[in-house]
């Protein structure tokens, strides 16, 4: 037997390559993150709203018909909340 294989079979070096590919991807995305926060930050000095930036985002990332779908919800809420709130049936009789 070899000093690869525990004892279900499971080859530890196939299972250390995974573990080792996981955490090159981890540190790759940590790095990207940090990234990310220095062009927000260079965005927010060039006098930027950042919450602005990340809705631009988020929009960005949907299709036209969920984006679309989206605002007309928000549009109806909206009108919803400033709508006056109908009278009570007592009051109105």
């Amino acid at each position: 037997m070899t000093g690869t294989t525990d004892t279900v079979g499971v080859a530890g070096d196939r299972i250390r390559s995974i573990i080792e590919r996981i955490e090159r991807v981890e540190e790759e995305i940590k790095d990207l993150m940090e990234t990310k926060k220095e062009i927000f930050a260079e965005a927010k000095g060039d006098g930027l709203d950042v919450k602005v930036l990340k809705e631009i985002l988020k929009l960005r990332k949907q299709d036209k018909d969920e984006r679309d779908e989206q605002e007309t919800l928000l549009e109806v809420y909206l009108r919803a909340m400033d709508a006056p709130a109908p009278k009570p049936m007592a009051e109105a009789a």
